[in-house]
């Protein structure tokens, strides 16, 4: 009996699963309707979105310090052990390129780089060109209706504002060129192969594969001077003594020169005496220069070494076709999501009886 059962259920959800194949048939022709618009709609959606162009660039670093055994042998005359330095490169490590390359600050930095396209005769800064040159979509200037007329409304606060803003604090301008630079800008690192995926997309070629190339160079200049600050204050701070024991060496030198001349024809204990402390203080001081001159030079080495060393493996190109927008994904899943839609509300009360029935 209850094999019986499960073949007459099996049988009546087959029977149910044609009539709602044959309800669907039957309009066929609502469907293709909704279907048809939907394909309209796709296609102006897909040629409204403003075309975007994306330019790649991989880079490697050489994170591992250079000639280090030459440089340990010649640091530990010195007394400089350049060992040390795990703490500094895992702080460094292109893991950490990203978070850098994401931060307001670096990408505040970026925005006074110039910007030409003889294409569009544009001759700007970065800043000027994603805040006034950069179009969106007509529905996006729909949206911002509002706050239009909010400026043209209120333009005696926004000013006191503009006025009274600390150097701090972001405006709303720029709060927003930043995050659009966020979403245009990405920095990518594989751990596997080592190596730093920079991607630009832009509204036109030429400027994504000028920024490509022009944000390469920054990074690489932002990342050194990261690396290498430590190093670099422990140079001047070297610069500085050995400034110093210069100083003192020559004017122990002119004392003892002035006093052996002045006193040629004395012979006295007194006078031997004062000239072997004087003779003691020139060579102490030579002694100090001497070590603050190898302390500099060594210094002077481990800026070298903990500066890291780019291997550029995919030059910036000017991108030939557009990345953005994918028109045959959005009319397709246009063209899906009506499909579906069409069909669930033919049959919106057999589902409607089918959860009834459950219930």
């Amino acid at each position: 009996m209850e094999g019986q059962r499960q073949d007459n259920i099996s049988e009546e959800k087959e029977i149910d699963l044609l009539v709602l194949v044959n309800k669907i048939w039957l309009k066929k022709k609502f469907i293709l309707k909704v279907v048809g618009i939907a394909f309209i709609l796709g296609l102006v959606v897909a040629f409204s979105i403003p075309k975007e162009y994306t330019t790649t660039v991989i880079l490697t670093p050489d994170s591992q310090s250079r000639n280090t055994g030459t440089i340990s042998s010649l640091a530990a005359l010195a007394g400089v052990n350049l060992n040390n330095n795990s703490g500094e490169d895992a702080l460094a490590s292109p893991s950490l390129y990203p978070t850098i390359f994401s931060s307001t600050s670096f990408l505040k930095g970026l925005f006074e780089i110039p910007i030409s396209d003889s294409d569009n005769k544009i001759e700007t800064n970065l800043y000027t060109y994603i805040k006034d040159y950069e179009k969106g979509a007509w529905w996006g200037y729909i949206l911002n209706v509002p706050f239009y007329l909010k400026r043209l409304i209120t333009p005696s606060e926004q000013t006191s504002e503009s006025k009274e803003k600390s150097p701090r604090v972001l405006s709303k301008e720029e709060t927003a060129v930043i995050e659009s630079l966020r979403n245009k800008l990405t920095v990518s690192s594989d751990k596997k192969t080592s190596t730093i995926s920079i991607d630009v997309t832009m509204q036109s070629p030429k400027v994504s594969a000028f920024i490509a190339d022009t944000l390469t160079s920054y990074l690489q200049s932002y990342i050194i001077q990261y690396r290498t600050q430590k190093a670099r204050e422990d140079l001047l701070f070297a610069e500085k003594l050995n400034q110093e024991a210069k100083e003192n060496y020559n004017k122990a030198q002119s004392t003892l020169a002035s006093f052996i001349d002045g006193n040629m024809n004395v012979v006295s204990a007194r006078y031997r005496t004062t000239q072997e402390r004087l003779q003691n203080e020139v060579t102490l001081a030579y002694s100090v220069y001497n070590q603050t001159a190898q302390q500099l030079q060594m210094a002077k080495i481990k800026v070298q070494n903990t500066t890291p060393v780019f291997t550029i493996i995919q030059p910036s190109i000017e991108p030939l076709y557009a990345s953005k927008p994918q028109k045959k994904i959005i009319i397709t899943v246009f063209l899906f999501l009506s499909f579906m839609g069409s069909c669930v509300w033919v049959i919106r009360n057999d589902i409607k009886a089918l959860l009834f029935d459950n219930n």
